[in-house]
């Protein structure tokens, strides 16, 4: 059950990231670029974490780095790619009069829909579209809108 402390682990920190960084952004105190210099430090912040943390968890489990296959590591570097630019897209939507609980409303709903389908892509469910049941489409759809109205009915 180790894996469930670190998904909550996720949760709260995804779930303040947004928060966190309208902060320092609106802490920067530049309205033209306050958002960028905000990022920045988010980058500092990723540089420190995921590419030391992992060092040393690697370090402790002995493990060489002498074998990094070029597939694992053009898919990581994809990924971080991603990542970067989602963090950006969230900066720039906050530079557009989006707030952190509309924005991250936004983000946290439509994720899991579009990480679903795009994993029933690459992987698809054995039987095909028709072994989809229905309870998966209606969490999709109740995600959706979760997103949608929470969004449109944020407390003032």
């Amino acid at each position: 059950m180790a894996w469930l402390g670190f998904a909550l682990l996720t949760v709260f920190t995804w779930g303040v990231y947004g928060l966190l960084l309208h902060t320092g952004t609106m802490g920067m105190a530049d309205p033209v670029n306050g958002r960028y210099k905000a990022f920045l430090f988010v980058g500092l912040a990723y540089l420190l974490v995921a590419v030391f943390a992992p060092l040393v968890v690697l370090k402790l489990h002995r493990v060489a780095l002498g074998s990094l296959p070029t597939n694992g590591m053009v898919w990581s570097t994809i990924a971080g790619v991603a990542g970067a630019i989602g963090a950006f897209g969230v900066l720039l939507a906050f530079g557009n009069k989006g707030t952190p609980a509309m924005v991250m409303s936004i983000v946290f709903a439509g994720a899991p829909v579009v990480n679903a389908i795009a994993s029933m892509i690459v992987h698809p469910p054995a039987g095909g579209v028709g072994a989809i049941r229905w309870p998966f489409a209606l969490g999709i759809a109740l995600a959706a809108a979760g997103g949608c109205l929470v969004t449109l009915y944020k407390p003032a």
